[in-house]
């Protein structure tokens, strides 16, 4: 970073954004294998809190790949830039007073922390949208996976490319058997258990 780059001091300070929009500012960082539901909930969520009267803002994977992250194949270290990226835009937007919810794969434990590390303690809520493998190549909303499976795609996720599951997800939705709805539920409970909602 060049040395004559300087951090601007807003006059309109963090707290008085959150003061103003009457909640507490977090990323859900909603992670999971492409098929799992991560953007159907990820919708869900968004939805109830607009209805709540909250103020959120919801970065897709593929939306974002149309403008800001064009630039970026499929490969590991563009995967790494990509959610590189996406980790300081939610941190601009969680500065504002926005609850960020980001869906994305994002596939690797290093990159997903490294997220976290940017934010202050609690504000990082990674969310695993736990879906096995064979539901999200059953599903194959895309049909990315029958591409992979017929090696048109390279690199995909879940076959030739690792997922790393987290450990310790702050919200685990283990989707079987359950309701988008229901899920989104969950969501919404631990943003109001933590006091970022009301």
């Amino acid at each position: 970073m060049s040395e004559n780059i300087v951090w601007h001091q807003h006059l309109v300070s963090h707290k008085d954004r959150c003061e103003q929009k009457n909640q507490k500012p977090c990323v859900l960082w909603f992670t999971g294998l492409s098929g799992s539901g991560k953007s159907t909930v990820a919708n869900a969520v968004e939805t109830l809190l607009y209805e709540n009267g909250n103020h959120s803002y919801l970065l897709d994977g593929d939306n974002v790949r149309h403008g800001l992250n064009k630039d970026l194949t499929f490969n590991d270290s563009d995967r790494v830039e990509n959610i590189r990226r996406i980790g300081e835009v939610a941190k601009l937007f969680t500065d504002s007073g926005l609850i960020v919810l980001s869906a994305f794969i994002s596939p690797f434990k290093a990159d997903r922390q490294q997220v976290r590390d940017l934010f202050e303690k609690g504000q990082f809520i990674e969310v695993f949208v736990d879906t096995p493998l064979e539901i999200c190549e059953q599903r194959d909303p895309k049909g990315l996976y029958k591409k992979a499976r017929s090696g048109e795609i390279k690199n995909f996720t879940g076959l030739d490319s690792p997922y790393e599951k987290p450990e310790k997800a702050d919200i685990h939705l283990k989707t079987d058997g359950k309701t988008i709805e229901a899920l989104a539920q969950e969501v919404i409970n631990y943003l109001r258990h933590g006091a970022f909602i009301k």
